[in-house]
């Protein structure tokens, strides 16, 4: 008989404080929704204290979530559990996050707290979060660094206050797989009251190695894994969600734990968090990468006609991640395109549907064939960029080895025209130096990528663009068929972002 483990997603928490990764609040509320309906046990929806932004989005999920619980974080201050309170409340089912260093190097240099003062300091976080929720998860930040006598003391602390989940984290990606699981075995077994709580896992990825350390603390008796999509999160990031999901699922034979998520929306989620960020998946990472499904080598293609399991130990359809194919044209009518997206997980507004139409026929238009993955991108193209106060209306670039390079382009900026003509070191230098002319700022561009959606020399590019600017750093794609105006929609949406953070005062943020 398996076991059940619990899903904890922490993608709008700790995944959004990658630096360029910030959700708007629409973007998480939408995040929210899907992971709900993809039945994720726990939803950390983000850290109320940050700011008055964080809190009225942890408040709006509060408010739209029913069956998963919604999560804020909270540091040990009485502050900052009273604001994570009050964001959570209106959620059925709420749970209060409150963690503080446990370790001797952090304990000296980031808290500055003696031991006995932090164990204290547990006792009264977690006791005063009870008096808001009976749903209380303590973590000891560090874990792994931790002197092992001191961390069980600082469980049974916990514990006796009244924490009902335990979280015993990898913060810094430190840990390997069988010290791991050895770690929680022993806390298990030498806390008293720990067999009446919820052991939970949060690796990071530092050494390459948050998943296998998240499947060791399972063994080690953890009931419950906090991961993020795509294994977005600080530094190298979190454990993949997807890729804990699948290990448990193809591998019951080995370890008999199971969740309750649906697998199946796993490749839609990743294509989400993907858009909302500006952050590309890999090619060949695993379970949601483009390669993850696919077979180059002559040896694989032929044992895969004979067998697919030969050298496929899942189905593509198994995470939602389907063939492509060309069924779409210039053709096809309204019906079959929604019938389409229908299939693809999308579910569009009558408005949102016209636009994603019409673009698609604009495109059938200029491409031989129109693949899938097309269809994504110019269908999460149009959601990333609906709201952006600055938009491309036109561009005309002239380039060539002759020279001067030059971008006349027409923007609307807060619904109000603006024009002008600059010139550049190359076409994409005279674009930027466009926009920029329109909108001034001091940004430096820290990435300009771009990569092609499809095969062949029609396909649609994708450009990811990421500034930073004293401290903030914000991230914007776009795809189109012409790489120039892709990279202008990408650079005047990173420059909205940008805007937007320095007029609501945010700075990078910072949370262990």
């Amino acid at each position: 008989m398996t076991q059940s483990i619990r899903i904890f997603d922490t993608t709008m928490r700790d995944g959004e404080q990658s630096p360029g990764a910030s959700m708007t609040h629409d973007e998480k509320i939408e995040l929210a929704k899907l992971l709900e309906d993809m039945r994720v046990d726990v939803i950390e929806a983000g850290f109320p204290i940050a700011s008055q932004g964080d809190f009225e989005a942890v408040q709006a999920i509060a408010r739209t979530i029913k069956t998963s619980t919604v999560c804020g974080l909270s540091r040990a201050g009485a502050k900052d559990i009273e604001r994570c309170a009050e964001a959570v409340r209106p959620a059925p089912l709420k749970r209060i996050h409150t963690f503080i260093s446990t370790s001797p190097i952090h304990m000296k240099h980031k808290l500055q707290m003696e031991p006995e003062a932090v164990l204290e300091a547990i006792h009264g976080s977690v006791s005063l979060a009870r008096n808001f929720t009976d749903d209380v998860e303590w973590s000891a930040e560090d874990a792994t660094r931790t002197e092992r006598d001191f961390l069980l003391r600082a469980v049974e602390v916990a514990i006796r206050a009244g924490a009902t989940t335990i979280n015993l984290p990898d913060t810094v990606g430190y840990s390997f797989p069988s010290e791991y699981g050895a770690l929680f075995a022993d806390v298990i077994a030498n806390v008293p009251g720990a067999d009446e709580v919820i052991f939970s896992a949060h690796c990071h990825n530092d050494l390459g190695l948050a998943v296998a350390n998240s499947l060791a603390a399972v063994q080690g008796g953890a009931r419950q894994i906090e991961c993020a999509i795509n294994g977005l999160g600080e530094r190298a990031g979190n454990a993949a969600l997807e890729e804990i999901i699948m290990a448990l699922r193809v591998r019951g034979d080995g370890m008999p734990y199971s969740t309750v998520v649906d697998a199946t929306r796993l490749m839609m989620a990743s294509k989400m968090v993907s858009r909302i960020t500006g952050f590309p998946v890999q090619y060949n990472k695993a379970i949601v990468g483009k390669n993850a499904f696919a077979h180059e080598s002559g040896i694989h293609q032929d044992g895969m006609l004979k067998h697919a399991q030969t050298y496929e130990i899942m189905r593509p359809e198994d995470v939602g991640q389907g063939a492509t194919n060309l069924v779409m044209g210039k053709h096809s009518g309204r019906h079959a395109f929604k019938d389409k997206l229908r299939d693809m997980g999308y579910e569009l507004s009558d408005n949102a549907f016209q636009d994603a139409f019409g673009r698609f026929k604009a495109l059938a238009d200029r491409k031989k064939h129109v693949y899938d993955d097309d269809i994504i991108a110019l269908v999460d193209d149009a959601a990333a960029h609906y709201d952006d106060a600055i938009k491309v209306m036109r561009l005309r670039v002239v380039a060539g080895t002759d020279g001067p390079q030059t971008a006349e382009i027409d923007l609307e900026i807060d619904g109000k025209p603006a024009w002008t003509t600059q010139r550049g070191n190359g076409p994409v230098d005279a674009v930027f130096n466009a926009i920029s002319a329109l909108v001034p700022h001091s940004a430096i561009l820290d990435l300009y990528q771009v990569h092609a959606v499809t095969e062949g020399t029609d396909a649609q590019a994708e450009v990811s663009v990421r500034l930073s600017e004293h401290g903030r750093i914000v991230t914007a794609r776009s795809a189109d068929a012409d790489t120039l105006v892709a990279s202008a929609k990408a650079y005047a949406s990173a420059l909205a972002r940008l805007r937007a953070k320095r007029e609501r005062g945010e700075d990078a943020q910072a949370v262990g």
